[in-house]
Parts: C-alpha cells; structure tokens; sequence
C-alpha cells in the first residue's frame, strides 16, 4: 500500500510502502547532487533480498579500486565517508561519517538523524539493533563489536543494514571476534550441515570450558610459569670457563628509576641473585627505604615479558647466554608481586565471566535415553564382498561436444594404490554423463583400511589426429594431454573421499562430489592421492559427480577396535643397514618382509624405524593391521624428530597420526585455501575458545596488521598516481600524516609484537618510519619498546610476497643453529624474526646495528661498478666499528657465521646471492636475507644461471677472516675446519631435514612441488655415501666457490650498477 512520498533535504526522495505485518518496505527514489561522491543510475526495480519488496533501486556503477574509498584519505586529507544506511522500517539514510569512527559512535549518529525521519518510533530501543554489511569476502557480516572502527571493518561498499539484534548478546560477541580473528564467520560454520564438523564444535567446545576451568584452579605462580615458562638452553660447556670471574648484570628496580651494577658467578641461581639485587638496594638506599623481601618480587627481563625463576643457573637462561655472546650486558628488572597478580586477576576475571555466562544459558537438555538394546552393527572384518560402488552420473563437464568421457576410479592407503583402478565405460552425451554402472574392486571390504580413500578423475577421451605442420596446436595449448591406446586422454577434473566416516563406519547411500580442476601430465598421475577429500567448495561451475556406496549389510559397518596381537623375535644384520636409510629410499618387497618379521626387533632396539615398518605393513590385510595396532600401543615414544615423518602422506592412518601428535604440538594455517579453510577454522575456533583472555591481545595485533596494510596500499596508490619521483617526498608526508591519525595510533599503540609475544609494543615512532623503494613498498616501521625506555624495536611489514618460504628457510637455520650448538660449534647464526601474517603478507624483525655488503662497498667507493672490487671494504667497516679486543673479537664472530652460513645455503640451495641480501653487523656477524629461491632454483638470464658457485665465499670475506695479512693461513685454516665440521654435522641429521621438508610438499611453496626438489637436499648432504666420500665432494665445491668467485663479483657489480642507491 503506497503511504507517501518524502522529500528529505532536497536530495534524497523516500516512497514508503507499508506491508501487512505493519513494518514499512522502502521503495527508495534516490536523486543526488552532482557534488557528491558517488554518481547512481536509476531505473531498474528490483527485490531487495534485504526487505522482500521491490524498489526502484538505486545501485553505484562497479567501483573498480576499493583503495579509493578506504586508504585515499591519507593522500587528500578527507576523513569523512557516504554511507547508505538502510534501516528495518524501510527508511533509507545515507550521510557522511568520520571513517576513523566506531560502530557505536556511527550508530549513534544514525540514531540521530535518524529522529528527522518518518517512523522513528518504530524503531525501539537503539541497543537492540546491530549493523550488517557485505565484507570483503562478499559474504554477510553481523557487526557485533561495536568498538572496532569504519575503516578497520572495510565493508565491500559502505551500506550498513541495521537489523534487530537477538538474545545472547555476549556469547554473540565473542562468536564475532572469533571470526575476525580466524578470518572466516562462524555463521559459515553455523551453516555447515555436516555432522562431523558440529561434533568436534561441540568436543571442542567442553574440552575449551574444562581447560578455563582448570586455570581458574591455579595460583597465580603456577600461572606465571604456565604462561611465561622459562626459556633455557644448554650449549658449549666452555661458556662458564670464559667469565670465570662472573659477569657484569645490570639491574632495575620498577618502583625506581635507579639501577645497580652486580657482578655475579654464572653457576648463581635466579633466587641468589635476587638476593643480591635487595641487599645492594638496602646498601645504596638505607632501611628507611626497605622495598619488601624476594618473595614480594619476581624477576624479569628488562625489555621483555620474560621471566626467570628461582631455581634455575644463570648459564642455563637463554636471555643470560645471548647477552655474553653478544658480549652484552644482561638487563634485569625486579618486579613486584602485585603487578604479576593485576595481570593474573585480570586474565581469570576474564575467564570467570565467559563461564559464567555459559553457566547461565545452558544448553538444553538431550532428551532422556530410551532402554534399548546397545546399536547392533557389523565388524567390517566380516564383510567378505568384493568393494564396489555405483557410478550414477556426471554433470558439468567441461568437454568439447565429440569428445567421450570416462571415469577412473582408485583405492589407496596414503600414496599406496591397493588394487588395480577401475575405469567406466565411454559416456558421449552433451550435458549429462549417464552411467549407472557398478564399478568393483579387486580387494574384499574386510581387507579395507580404516583410512582408505576413494579417488576419482575424469577425463575426455578422442582419437589421435595428425600433428599440424605449425608450431600452435590448439589443443596442446589448451589442454596437457596423455597417449594412450591409439587415443588422447585429456584430463579434466578430480575429486578425492573417504571410504570410512568419521566415526569409523562405512560409507553408504548417494553422494555428490564437487570436483576440482586437474592438468596432470601422466595417466596414472590422474588420481590424485596425494590431494584433499574436501570436495570443491565452489560448486556453482565446478564438475559434479554422483556415486552411490552400496549397503552390505541391514546394519552399520564399521571398523572395530584394534585388539592386541603378537609375534615372533628374531634378529638380522640387515635390519640396521635399512633402517639408516634416507626417507625418500624405496623398499623392495625383500626387505619389507624382512622388517615385518622382525617388528618387534624394531621396537625394542630401534624403536624410530617405526617409519619404515609402517611402509613394510600390508594395509590391504586387516591381521596386518591389528598387529600393527598391538605394536603402536607399547611402542615406545619418539623423539619429536623421528615422530615428524609420521605426518608425512605416507602415514594416513588415525591411529599412527595419534601416536605422532603425542609426540608434537604444532599446527599451521593457511586459512585462504579453501580445500583446509574449515578444518583450520575448527581449530582456530576451538584455539580461542580455549583461551578466551587471549582474544583481545590477538584482536589488537589483527586490527593494527590491517591499519599496515591501509597504509601500505595508500604507499602503491601514490605511487601510481605520483611517478614523478620529485613527489617522493609528497608521499612520504602523506604516510606521516596517515600515521599520526587518531586511530592510527591507538590501534598501532599498546600490543605484543607477533614476532614475539614478549616484547610490548608502545607506540609508533613516527619520524623514523619510511617506506623501501622495492616493488611491493614494505613498511619500515620503529616501535618504541614498552619495558625498557629508550629501545627501540625495527619490523618491516610486507604486502604482496609470499613469505611462507622464507620462514620455512629461517626455521630450518634455526634447526642447524641448534644441531651446532648440541655438538658445541657455535656458528653465530642471525634467525632473525619472520611471520606470514596471511595470504601475501607479513612481518620480518630489523636487524639492529647491521647493513648490507652493498651499502658498505657504495660506501668506501665513488662508483658503484667499482665498489663490487674493493675488498678492503668490508674490513675496514669493521675496523670504524671496532678497536683493539672489540675487533679481534668481531673477526672471529665474522669468521664463525661466514662458515655457518656458507654450509648452511650450500646445503639448502639458495639461491640469488646479491650483495643486497648479505648483511654484516656491527659486531662481526655475517647472515643472510631474502629466501626466494631454495633447494637449487637459481635464477637465469637467457637460458644462463646467474649463480654459477656452490654458496658465496669471495676474497672480500677471506681478507677479513685473514684481517687483511694473506700470511695468516692458520685463520683461514680454522675457518676451512669450522665448515667442514658443520657439514659433518648437517649430515648426521639428513633424515631430520628431508622429512621436515617432505611434510611441506603440500604446503604449495613455489619452489617445493614434489620429490624432485627434495632430492637437492640429498645430493648437497651426500646420502647414501660414506663420511669420507662426503667430505671430499664438500671440499671439491669449497674450492669451486672460492676458484670462481671472481664470478660472484661481476654479479655483484652488475647488482650495484641495476640499483645505485
């Protein structure tokens, strides 16, 4: 029923329409003046899907660059934004708000215009509506946090609908912060109807509740060492020989701005030194100043949240042994009780009111348990058919019209295929693919595995034509194509499940698979094994394919519970040649026969071998198995290296996969994928749950990485719009200017660092801010440190690379840093900080006090062609950093991370050694930066490698290992010895590093795809010859590195000439 038509500030015209259920829906007739932002064309009505009438609707054209309307303010000094607000009763508001606002602030600016507007008092009460608005990912987002900002939230286009808010308002609050955080709605969660995925919410949910619970249960020490536990390491015993005359500590007091300088022995524990610190307060300040005994006080690392505690010797902190590397003086702050307590009351006043809240809405109660028999079911040991399926049909596949498609159908155990494939006969329709036909397996269903998996390809089958004379085929273009039989197989789509549920029974009735694209380049590559079972979550185009399990019984089947077995002992030489074998060896079927006959020789003297007898198992016989099970459950615990290749592809089954999670506590996320988006969403959700104080520290960092990433696309816009290089210095203020905004220091200020949850952020220091002059402009940013006034702290923030690489990189250095030490070869390794924050982005710690061998050469020459050739430089740099001990001291850390990093990027295969990705402290040590190219993938110009040396040894760095006199071979000598014995080292650990590496097959770095890449590693370790021979292949590429590295240096000076400044 048409009520009227107002006019609203002569620009905005409302035609109200009142339906029956007596709220109003909007017919809106829009007429803007030409000075405003957005320009809207007319004349199109439609329904509305958010009121269910029709509107003469009024629809901005495509705004092709977002970046105008989110990050352009800092270029133009706006800092308002038009936003249409579309309210329940059908009046539709737009007006300009501040874009740094918050939610609330912005609903109560709706709130009052919204008073000049015709049926304002149907709207009630203003906090029992919420804003909704299309985000980012094009799907619905219920603003539940009222106190994130406008400009943080970055709606798709900035309409809001304010919609009736229901109960449950707290519980509503947290679901919403859960899912910025995990970067996926729950309501898509809510949304999933799969049993599986409510089950473990729910399991997750109560196992989140009792962990809270039991936190509540704690004093606030445990507390303390439950969330700071201390970080201590063990290293070269010669340490406490070095200081034996104790070491210089200097210590704070919070209450005080004065410190004190203590001199302690190394073997002094925390609580003795604690000790001290008191009695030399009372010394300097007398008993009318008497601060209290050492239980009012625990001790912290000054510029950190670190702690240490009482029983622990100083040469056992890792805080202590870093500083005396680094010959540094350790800082240390006595810290009263009461503010370790404020922290502790605040985290359990936290948790007591989500538990609190759960307590007072409880779930309602199942209905009572009916008295029936227990669920008959049938052991699929008992199943003696042959497997089989129904294939039904095909829809959506993406053929050319006279092509005939077939259907390839595999069982596998990990990469294990347990019989012959079966194949579907030819289907040549045009848009269904009918078959309904039975495809049998050559395997019976008790022999199944409990982690078998179905897979499926599908592909189009033509006859072979005669290549054409030109060099452009079509197809080939188009397709990657398979010969076979006098046919051309073209592969089109693949879709992976399980044979079992969850729940460990057999799958039947009809399904549908929603598959994905597949270009595999062999016909038995078709099948991908090795590829997820979540089906194709964009099913709008994607291949579908209908199957049907059959029912082989009138009840359940499912997979029993392992019974415990046992076997036979014997023993053989043999077993321990085979067991040293590299992952990547293939067994014959000899030796996996052997290794079955002897698993319990495995277990009791080589228990990790476990990998190998795992590879030995008949998964297609189901007496195997529950043997095996027997085994898992007395095998002894591995250590977490061994247990690592237990994650591999290899190892499917749940109950080897238990065995290893027991033995590790890691999980990775790559939330953008959207094959594993909802299992790393489970577990994220499940993560927060679980620590709910955590929610906010995490929401601060969350909110702060977008405010980077604002400020680095406003950085490209410039750019694009100011190529004039003269305008630099425009765009560097116009950064300057984003940055001190008000809501660009509150939320840059005041949060952990995700690099390191111990260091406290305090705020931006704006003046020492830039941008780098690389393609993807990263953020230079300096934060002033929290605890210890006067530091500060260096992060760059990438958008736009994939840095996932370069931490896997910086991990395993971490790792050789760590094989070193345990062998007490210290090789003063730099792994410094680096996090992928998200898809493309990142943060990456600043070295202090270090700069790249290019700037240090530009430095000490007047042309940059000539710079790559002086060798004198990088010696010399030293020296103006160093004197007298300082620079002896400065070699020898120079001498020890040069041989480090030479083992260290030979054995990786690193490539792409500029003298813009080497850097040297102030202190002496060399490390490296930027890990593009790994594992052997060197870059090329015209078919030619750049890098034609096995790692980067050149005499500039031999003239400083030598301090500038070629007499001082016994320097050089060391330094040779330090190298060949970290080789040594590296290779003792080969199977450590290939399985780690093994496990990142499926992560989809760039340059790690398949088993060829990892094969780099065990040629660069030598596998499978002798020590003798290894170290005879290390010193013949030790030689070539240093014979060519005159090649090194034309790179270089090209580098210096391609990047002057």
């Amino acid at each position: 029923m048409f009520v009227g038509k107002y006019m609203i500030k002569s620009q905005v015209t409302v035609i109200v329409c009142v339906g029956k259920s007596g709220y109003c829906h909007g017919g809106i007739e829009i007429c803007i003046s030409t000075q405003q932002r957005h320009l809207y064309r007319f004349g199109t009505t439609r329904r509305f899907p958010w009121f269910g009438s029709s509107v003469l609707f009024a629809m901005p054209p495509a705004k092709t660059d977002q970046l105008d309307l989110w990050a352009e303010s800092g270029l133009d000094g706006d800092d308002q934004v038009m936003v249409d607000f579309l309210l329940p009763t059908g009046i539709y508001i737009q007006m300009e708000v501040p874009r740094e606002s918050t939610i609330q602030h912005i609903k109560l600016l709706l709130w009052k215009e919204a008073q000049t507007y015709p049926f304002f008092s149907l709207l009630g009460e203003m906090e029992g509506h919420m804003f909704e608005c299309v985000n980012q990912a094009a799907v619905h987002e219920e603003l539940e946090d009222e106190s994130r900002r406008l400009c943080d939230v970055r709606p798709f286009l900035p309409v809001f609908k304010l919609i009736t808010r229901n109960c449950g308002r707290a519980e509503r609050l947290l679901d919403s912060k859960i899912g910025v955080l995990i970067g996926k709605g729950l309501h898509e969660l809510d949304a999933l109807q799969d049993q599986e995925v409510k089950d473990f919410r729910t399991k997750m949910k109560r196992i989140s509740e009792e962990k809270m619970q039991r936190v509540q249960m704690m004093p606030w020490g445990e507390w303390l060492q439950s969330c700071y536990s201390p970080q201590l390491e063990t290293g070269p015993d010669n340490m406490i020989d070095k200081h034996e005359g104790g070491i210089k500590i200097t210590m704070h007091y919070e209450q005080s701005q004065d410190t004190a300088s203590l001199k302690v022995s190394l073997n002094c524990t925390v609580s003795e030194l604690m000790d001290q610190a008191l009695k030399k307060w009372q010394t300097t300040h007398g008993p009318e100043e008497d601060i209290g005994a050492r239980s009012d006080y625990v001790l912290r690392v000054s510029a950190k949240l670190e702690f240490l505690f009482d029983d622990h010797p100083l040469n056992q902190c890792k805080y202590i042994r870093d500083c005396l590397l680094a010959n540094e003086s350790p800082h240390l702050t006595m810290v009263h009780v009461n503010f370790v307590k404020a922290m502790f009351d605040k985290e359990i006043s936290t948790i007591g009111s989500a538990l609190a809240r759960k307590l007072s809405n409880p779930p309602l109660p199942l209905p009572p348990k009916r008295r029936t028999p227990t669920q008959l079911h049938t052991c699929v040991w008992k199943v003696n058919s042959l497997f089989r399926i129904n294939l039904v049909k095909g829809i959506k596949v993406n053929a050319e019209d006279n092509a005939k498609i077939q259907v390839r159908a595999g069982l596998f155990h990990g990469a294990e295929l347990l019989c012959k494939p079966a194949v579907s006969s030819e289907s040549g329709s045009r848009s269904e693919h009918m078959w309904n036909k039975t495809l049998e397996f050559e395997i019976p269903v008790c022999d199944l595995p409990r982690m078998a998996r179905l897979c499926f390809a599908i592909y189009a089958v033509m006859d072979k034509v005669k290549k054409q004379r030109s060099t452009k085929n079509t197809h080939q273009n188009k397709y990657q194509t398979i010969r076979k039989a006098g046919k051309v197989h073209y592969p089109i789509a693949w879709v992976n499940t399980m044979v079992f549920d969850y729940r460990g029974h057999l799958k039947t009735g009809d399904i549908v698979l929603h598959c994905w694209s597949s270009f595999p380049d062999e016909l038995e590559e078709m099948l991908n094994p090795i590829g997820t079972i979540q089906t194709n979550p964009y099913t709008e185009n994607a291949t579908e394919l209908h199957i049907s399990f059959p029912q082989y019984s009138t009840q359940p089947v499912v997979f029993p519970p392992f019974d415990k077995g046992r076997a036979g002992k014997k023993f053989f030489i043999e077993l321990k040649e085979i067991m040293a074998r590299d992952p990547l060896s293939q067994l014959c079927e000899n030796e996996k026969d052997l290794i079955w006959t002897l698993r319990h020789d495995c277990r009791e003297t080589l228990p990790q071998s476990l990998p190998k007898l795992l590879l030995s198992v008949k998964w297609s016989k189901h007496e195997d198995m529950a043997q095996l099970q027997a085994l898992l459950q007395i095998w002894p615990k591995l250590s977490s290296r061994d247990a690592l290749e237990l994650l591999d592809f290899n190892y499917p089954d749940q109950y080897v996969r238990e065995f290893a999670v027991n033995c590790l506590r890691d999980m990775r996320s790559e939330m953008h994928i959207s094959s594993v988006s909802v299992h790393f969403a489970l577990i994220l959700e499940a993560y927060c749950r679980g620590t709910i104080p955590h929610i906010e520290v995490l929401k601060k960092q969350v909110e702060a990485l977008s405010k980077l990433k604002t400020v680095n696309e406003l950085i490209k816009l410039g750019t694009i719009k100011t190529k004039n290089k003269s305008k630099e210095a425009h765009l560097k203020e116009a950064m300057m200017t984003c940055l001190r905004q008000t809501g660009f220091i509150e939320t840059l200020s005041d949060l952990q660092s995700p690099l390191d949850p111990s260091v406290l952020l305090a705020g931006v220091s704006v003046e020492k801010c830039r941008y780098m002059d690389s393609k993807m402009k990263p953020l230079w940013i300096v934060y002033n440190n929290k605890l210890l006034d006067g530091d500060t702290l260096g992060i760059i923030f990438k958008n736009g690379d994939d840095l996932r690489q370069d931490m896997l990189t910086l991990q395993i250095l971490r790792l050789m840093d760590l094989l070193w030490k345990e062998a007490n070869l210290d090789l003063r390794i730099v792994p410094y900080g680096c996090l992928a924050t998200g898809d493309q982005s990142g943060l990456i710690e600043v070295v202090s006090s270090a700069d790249t061998i290019a700037n240090i050469q530009k430095t000490s020459s007047n042309m940059a062609a000539a710079a790559a050739f002086n060798k004198d430089a990088l010696l010399n740099w030293l020296k103006d950093k160093n004197s007298g001990d300082a620079l002896e001291k400065a070699v020898e850390e120079f001498t020890l991370s040069c041989a480090g990093y030479c083992v260290a990027t030979y054995v990786l295969g690193i490539g792409d050694r500029h003298s813009d990705n080497i850097m040297v402290r102030s202190t002496g040590q060399l490390f490296h930066i930027d890990f593009g190219h790994i594992l052997g993938n060197f870059k090329s110009k015209f078919g030619i490698k750049r890098e034609r040396v096995p790692f980067i040894l050149t005499h500039d760095f031999i003239h400083v290992i030598q301090q500038g006199k070629t007499s001082n071979t016994e320097k050089f000598g060391n330094f040779r010895q330090y190298c060949e014995e970290a080789y040594l080292i590296l290779r003792r650990n080969g199977n450590l590093f290939i399985t780690l590496f093994a496990l990142m097959l499926t992560a989809g770095l760039p340059e790690l795809t398949s088993v060829k890449d990892i094969q780099y590693l065990k040629d660069s370790l030598a596998l499978g010859k002798t020590d003798e021979e290894a170290l005879k292949q290390f010193r013949q590429k030790f030689d070539e590195a240093l014979r060519e590295s005159w090649t090194t240096k034309v790179n270089w000076m090209a580098h210096n000439v391609a990047h002057p400044s």
